[in-house]
């Protein structure tokens, strides 16, 4: 399979997430938040750091539930300022 190679917005979208959960994540370790949410500690690291711009739904979907987040703010928080921020992220 050929993966289409991500715009320049998909990965500064994916920068902004990886920010929001570490933001989220606070004192909290990244292994507790991972062990938590399901999601592989190196997972987690990866997509904090922007490797992982565009991760699965059910993994935004559990990593938001484990900090107690709503997918319409992460949705909201991580859309494409220069579409005035009505563009949702993709997963």
């Amino acid at each position: 399979m050929v993966r289409v190679p991500l715009s320049p917005q998909e990965r500064q979208r994916g920068e902004r997430f990886g920010i929001l959960l570490r933001q989220a994540r606070g004192d909290r370790s990244m292994v507790d938040v991972a062990a938590a949410s399901g999601v592989s500690a190196e997972t987690l690291r990866k997509i904090e750091t922007g490797r992982v711009p565009t991760p699965a739904f059910f993994t935004v979907a559990a990593l938001a539930h484990a900090l107690h987040l709503s997918l319409d703010d992460l949705a909201a928080a991580c859309a494409d300022k220069a579409e005035g921020g009505e563009q949702a992220m993709s997963a």
